[in-house]
């Protein structure tokens, strides 16, 4: 978590790109990555897990080791010509679905920009999820795609928890001010609150001050989600913050995820409703989340591992 770190940014050369999307609850049918990891270095971020499948640390790694796929725009134009050519349908595109597309390397690599004017070509249905201001460089392109959605990830406007658990996101006051630029640019354009963290993000107070200050900057919808504590990597790094910053909380998390990757119905629901209720008051849409959770029937997950067990918490 040292943040004078030096970050290694390693260029790789890509087959593929376009990543085929077979859950059913996804409203896209491919996505689209031009990085691993993601120099935000967010705490809770469930693609940390994406550096161990290569052999990398998803300790700080995860946010100072940057692979970039230089190629994803030549590697995009293939597979979209071929799979043109074959008649099959391509479906509704997602990019940045596990590291941030606009991470701030991308001001000089220009690999998402660089698949932007892929899309543009092709006019594909897309929707793009960032936590940066920097996604207003290409409005240019963005009037140029049919996109269905822009996500801006927000989950506090509060200052110590926003520095604590993402270390190095765009000051969060900025990303409503880019979601109201997109609006007034006629980009359909919304908050993705989330992770709502238990006993940090949860209460009623902020959850009011962040929803009262989307509405005041125009946002046509809100998704909600919960932390998702989904592989030993992800609790690992989370509950290290934990230790950190929120001692006191090291256990009664322990005992929320005790059973499973998700916080229990009992926490979710409650919060869900406070929710809810607050858009209807401010009239704003109610989407659901990218990867919606059925309250009474839980999404399969990997063998859990359970949390106090992981760690040594002396």
């Amino acid at each position: 978590m040292n943040p004078m770190t030096p970050i290694l940014y390693e260029p790789v050369t890509c087959k593929t790109i376009l990543n085929e999307v077979k859950a059913p609850s996804m409203p896209f049918e491919k996505s689209i990555n031009p990085y691993r990891g993601c120099q935000h270095g967010c705490s809770f971020c469930y693609a940390r897990s994406t550096h161990s499948f290569l052999g990398l640390e998803a300790d700080d790694n995860f946010q100072n080791h940057i692979l970039l796929k230089s190629n994803a725009a030549e590697a995009l134009e293939q597979q979209l010509r071929k799979v043109t050519r074959s008649g099959k349908n391509i479906g509704r595109i997602a990019i940045g679905t596990a590291t941030d597309p606009y991470q701030p390397i991308e001001g000089k690599m220009k690999l998402t920009r660089q698949c932007l004017e892929v899309l543009a070509k092709y006019q594909l249905p897309t929707s793009i999820t960032t936590r940066s201001p920097l996604i207003l460089r290409d409005l240019d392109l963005l009037k140029e795609i049919p996109i269905t959605s822009v996500n801006i990830s927000v989950n506090t406007l509060d200052r110590t928890v926003w520095r604590n658990m993402e270390p190095s996101s765009p000051f969060p006051m900025k990303r409503l001010e880019t979601v109201q630029r997109l609006t007034e640019e006629g980009i359909p354009a919304g908050i993705f609150m989330a992770p709502i963290l238990p006993m940090i993000t949860d209460s009623l107070e902020d959850l009011t001050e962040l929803i009262q200050q989307a509405a005041a900057h125009k946002t046509l919808f809100v998704m909600s989600s919960y932390l998702r504590l989904s592989t030993s990597a992800v609790k690992v790094w989370f509950f290290e913050t934990l230790r950190q910053y929120y001692p006191h909380l090291v256990q009664p998390y322990a005992e929320l995820y005790q059973h499973s990757a998700y916080a229990p119905v009992r926490y979710r629901e409650p919060i869900k409703k406070a929710i809810q209720a607050l858009l209807e008051r401010h009239h704003i849409l109610a989407r659901e989340p990218l990867q919606a959770i059925n309250a009474k029937t839980p999404p399969k997950e990997e063998p859990f591992e359970p949390v106090q067990l992981t760690f040594s918490f002396e």
